[in-house]
């Protein structure tokens, strides 16, 4: 399993949310497998997304993806403050 961990700052949370939640079906058909998003306690102008992909080439795409057609385009990522960090993890075992 491999993981794009996602993490910028926003202007406002609701905006965001309602952008994120507008390419479900992208992040469907691109496999993502689970998600999970995060706001730090103390940064209500900030999210953390985790989305979890069978394989690195398919996080690998996504992220393609995202930078090409979302956070490139005003109008799809209308609440992006800064450029987004990513990096894709892998889970290691663990003796």
């Amino acid at each position: 399993m491999a993981t794009l961990h996602i993490q910028h700052p926003i202007t406002d949370f609701d905006t965001w949310l309602s952008a994120f939640s507008r390419f479900a079906d992208a992040r469907r058909q691109a496999g993502v497998r689970a998600q999970c998003v995060r706001r730090p306690v103390d940064d209500p102008n900030y999210v953390v997304v985790d989305l979890d992909f069978d394989s690195t080439d398919e996080a690998s795409a996504f992220r393609r993806f995202l930078e090409t057609h979302v956070w490139g385009i005003e109008g799809n990522a209308p609440a992006l403050a800064g450029a987004p960090e990513t990096m894709i993890l892998v889970s290691t075992a663990m003796e």
